[in-house]
């Protein structure tokens, strides 16, 4: 699997950006994004922009990401809200949200409309 990276550019030169986001720092191909500017936020798959991004909609997407390593026990808890296990500082920190195969019977008929 691949996951989109929101990092936002540096300095470019052509076809090329450097670009930043999540702690990382990295060349990446922009031809298909077309000419960037310093500034600008792309979504990064490995090596190459695939999509311009406004500051909003990469915020959200970064958001987004750390939801996921929260839930996967990658990143350490948001702030105000403590390791659902702090003795353990292996325990993943709660992600704010239960996933489905967690719910009651009733929550997954609320959510398909009486379908179960």
């Amino acid at each position: 699997m691949c996951i989109g990276i929101p990092m936002q550019v540096l300095r470019t030169r052509p076809g090329h950006a450097l670009v930043l986001g999540r702690g990382q720092q990295r060349e990446v191909d922009t031809a298909l994004v077309g000419e960037v500017a310093p500034g600008d936020w792309l979504l990064v798959f490995l090596e190459g922009a695939r999509e311009r991004l406004s500051a909003t909609r990469a915020a959200e997407v970064d958001a987004t990401l750390d939801l996921i390593e929260q839930a996967m026990g990658l990143g350490g808890p948001p702030a105000g809200n403590p390791a659902s296990d702090a003795t353990d500082p292996r325990a993943p920190a709660d992600p704010g949200f239960a996933l489905p195969s967690a719910w009651s019977a009733e929550d997954l008929a609320r959510l398909t409309g009486g379908r179960t």
